[in-house]
């Protein structure tokens, strides 16, 4: 069945919406599977940015349409905001080219009232959330109390419902955090016009994917943030509320296992992360500024959403041999290949060690990373200007051989490698 998966190999911000730009273009529908604002797409067409948060980035290209899955939870004012934007740079997102699940959730002001009053109960054993929501939209979803969008369809009964879920918040924000509470008619009334806006837009995704394929049309699932995120097989409690790999697509978007042909790892050349948790490969001083860069351009490492600094360090192959089984990685998209040229030298962690003992594989899984200390290889780094490459022979071959040694390592060949931040930018290897 023609479906191909996207997955972040790392802790999100791998590049995905490079990757995924450059599928869709044979693509006729990207489907968002997880998440929710708290992702971030960048794309760069022509020197123009397009930063996404909720729609699927593919939607930059004109034949596809796109789709927003029942693993998604969705908030109406991003999603109209990122509608508007499009709109103005020439890309028209209408209800004609975009669909979302009648089962996806929404994302209410209460949620985002209540992430924000828990992080700051937290204290210093915060999170790192992004104050977006998401966290308590899904706790709503478990706990069979959260709104979903078929829910607006009959506006009557989702007006009632709005209220009643404002109301309960608000007892829960002035009892257990003391905070100031939300004003239900004001924000009600906000939902009930989304409401009218967004019922052209709801549908049966599973239904309308699992036609196309029928029909031959090929489907592309983008996820959101990275498999060392993940609910289940993250850095434990350090992750998202939600499932970013490749399982996830499936159960996100309502569609059977015989469907894949593809399951595609984006991983950054070297590793970064956002927020708190454990960093075993993490870098200072001025090899970290190397690699992030200092926010001067899009290309930087600062977070899409929240604009903070990535924390970075040499690429991790523990992590990243974990995510090619977990995932069942057929290939990896390796990206930001550009910013390790200037190292005279290269570390790659190829295994931790503790307590005397080595471990090339995580003993219980990655949610306890704090004791372990990297193992590293060391390969010669180049000089050379990688982006105006274009082909596989004009890298340097002491690139050639870094990224060869990365297929070594993980067991999944490298089937596409980026440059620089344009969409032609990038090496394709057969």
């Amino acid at each position: 069945m023609p479906l191909d998966v996207i997955v972040g190999a790392q802790w999100g911000d791998e590049g995905k919406g490079r990757v995924v730009d450059l599928l869709a273009a044979k693509a006729n529908y990207v489907a968002r599977y997880n998440g929710g604002d708290n992702a971030g797409h960048t794309v760069t067409v022509e020197g123009q940015t397009f930063k996404l948060h909720l729609i699927p980035s593919g939607v930059i290209h004109a034949h596809t349409t796109g789709v927003i899955g029942n693993g998604v939870v969705v908030n109406p004012a991003t999603l109209f905001e990122e509608i508007r934007s499009l709109k103005d740079a020439g890309v028209n997102v209408g209800p004609e080219r975009l669909r979302i699940s009648f089962a996806a959730h929404l994302i209410t002001p209460a949620h985002r009232a209540i992430d924000a009053a828990q992080e700051a109960a937290r204290g210093k054993k915060a999170i790192g959330t992004t104050l977006r929501g998401i966290g308590p939209a899904y706790t709503d979803k478990v706990s069979r109390t959260g709104l979903r969008l078929g829910q607006m369809l009959d506006i009557d009964t989702f007006s009632s419902a709005i209220e009643a879920h404002i109301q309960e918040a608000n007892q829960r924000l002035s009892m257990l955090y003391s905070a100031k509470p939300l004003d239900v008619k004001t924000e009600a009334r906000q939902y009930v016009e989304y409401a009218r806006q967004l019922q052209p837009y709801i549908t049966d995704v599973s239904v309308l994917l699992s036609e196309a394929m029928k029909n031959g049309q090929r489907v592309l699932a983008e996820g959101a943030q990275g498999t060392l995120l993940d609910l289940d097989h993250g850095t434990y409690p350090f992750v998202t509320s939600s499932y970013p790999t490749a399982a996830g697509a499936l159960h996100g978007l309502g569609l059977g296992v015989g469907c894949t042909e593809r399951v595609v790892g984006v991983t950054k050349a070297f590793q970064t992360r956002v927020g708190a948790g454990p960093f075993p490969t993490e870098l200072s001083g001025e090899l970290a500024l190397h690699l992030r860069g200092t926010g001067a351009n899009p290309w930087d490492e600062y977070g899409t959403t929240t604009g903070r600094p990535r924390r970075v360090g040499w690429l991790d192959m523990v992590l990243l041999r974990y995510a090619t089984r977990i995932n069942g990685l057929t290939e990896l998209a390796l990206t930001k290949l550009d910013i390790l040229t200037g190292l005279e030298t290269l570390k790659i962690c190829v295994a931790y060690r503790q307590g005397g003992r080595t471990f090339n594989e995580l003993p219980l899984g990655p949610g306890e990373l704090a004791g372990f200390e990297p193992v590293y290889e060391e390969l010669p780094g180049w000089e050379k200007d990688l982006r105006r490459v274009s082909a596989w022979e004009d890298l340097p071959k002491q690139a050639r051989a870094y990224i060869l040694h990365i297929e070594e390592l993980c067991g999944a060949p490298v089937r596409m490698v980026s440059v620089g931040p344009e969409r032609e930018q990038v090496v394709e290897i057969s």
